[in-house]
């Protein structure tokens, strides 16, 4: 048994409690209060002075897909370009256990990423939630069932393949890929389930189209990549024709529609927050955003969405917080709410008996820049840093 001793504990769902102690046996947090005995023989982790937080997520990364080192000159593993529609890649091929960044980010209190697809494709394949943990191979360290679909709107799929004078040149070519590729999927999956009911014989297979088949039945979410307003609404609004389970990616002027993401009950993952003006749908990235959809209600996880620089989340998050966001909101967004958009809210996300023993010990507040991380703990094995 491990026990962590006399922190202050970021519990998530249950408020702060000073001074508490961590049970964790098996892989598992057993017992987490103020008023916990700590049972004779226990390896004891002095967490005194110390800010105790459930193990943090970054729920939009590239980590390991698109490779770290990088070569040169660089082929990012992230984008398979040779097509606009490239809905049958799986990211889960591109997870290398080695990359560098899964332990950067373990050393800056991460304990599970998402990683997927970049957004250079209008569909660009399926990606993965990962333990930051070592691993021989990637079945040590993927969490089965956590795939989803990334979809990407405005300048990206618009300048890779309109460089090319190919659909899509505009946005509006964006759109109508996106439409066409769901309507075949739909009328695909609709033929399957017609000849499954009547035993018949199903649709001839077609390897793209399968793919899609979970995503217009509404059993896989959506990553949906959207940083301007309008790309925002017209990505909700295709979501909403073919009955999608979604989440907006970056949502980076969700600020200017904060009404509408709220009527529509939209969750987005909002970030990164330091973007330099690289692009035109990336000049109104303000670090305002996350205080003005908290205020607004609306639903969101915050992201710092490449590779190392996960391990910055935090500080930015400390800069949203001075802009109005509020602490315990800010909390949420990097633990809690990525756990319920990869739907492991049962496993992860707060200091809880029965969840995943993934937890970070902070020298201080987690979201002060002279702040370290000290211990990382995934499924109850201790990493000094």
């Amino acid at each position: 048994m491990i026990a962590i001793k006399g922190g202050k504990l970021l519990t998530v769902t249950n408020g702060i409690i000073e001074k508490g102690n961590i049970l964790i046996e098996n892989g598992k947090i057993t017992a987490v209060g103020a008023d916990v005995a700590i049972p004779e023989g226990a390896e004891v982790i002095c967490a005194e002075g110390c800010w105790v937080t459930p193990g943090l997520i970054d729920v939009h990364t590239h980590i390991s897909t698109f490779a770290e080192p990088q070569p040169r000159p660089v082929i990012h593993d992230g984008n398979e370009t040779s097509s606009p529609n490239t809905c049958q890649i799986r990211g889960i091929d591109g997870l290398n256990p080695k990359d560098m960044a899964i332990e950067v980010a373990r050393n800056a209190g991460f304990t599970t990423c998402y990683t997927g697809p970049g957004s250079a494709n209008v569909l660009g394949g399926t990606g993965i939630a990962f333990k930051t943990k070592p691993g021989e191979t990637v079945y040590d360290i993927v969490i089965p069932g956590t795939e989803m679909m990334k979809m990407a709107f405005g300048e990206n799929p618009k300048n890779v393949y309109g460089s090319r004078h190919v659909l899509p040149n505009t946005r509006m070519g964006v759109a109508a890929v996106l439409r066409e590729a769901l309507f075949n999927a739909k009328a695909y999956s609709d033929a399957k389930l017609k000849a499954e009911k009547e035993g018949k014989e199903p649709p001839k297979p077609d390897f793209k189209l399968e793919a899609l088949v979970p995503v217009v039945r509404g059993e896989m979410k959506c990553r949906i990549h959207a940083h301007r307003n309008d790309d925002i609404v017209t990505a909700v609004r295709i979501a909403k024709e073919f009955n999608l389970d979604f989440v907006i990616e970056h949502c980076t002027e969700g600020y200017m529609i904060k009404d509408f993401l709220k009527k529509e009950n939209v969750t987005a993952v909002v970030g990164p927050l330091d973007m330099q003006p690289a692009k035109m749908e990336i000049w109104n990235a303000t670090f305002d955003n996350p205080g003005i959809l908290e205020k607004a209600g609306v639903n969101f996880c915050l992201t710092q969405d490449t590779s190392s620089f996960t391990k910055i989340l935090p500080i930015n998050i400390g800069i949203a917080i001075a802009h109005g966001l509020s602490y315990e909101y800010a909390l949420k967004a990097v633990t809690i709410n990525p756990a319920k958009v990869l739907g492991l809210e049962d496993r992860m996300g707060s200091l809880e008996a029965g969840k995943d023993a993934d937890i970070a010990i902070f020298s201080g507040d987690p979201f002060c820049n002279y702040t370290l991380c000290r211990t990382t703990i995934i499924d109850g094995v201790v990493y000094n840093h």
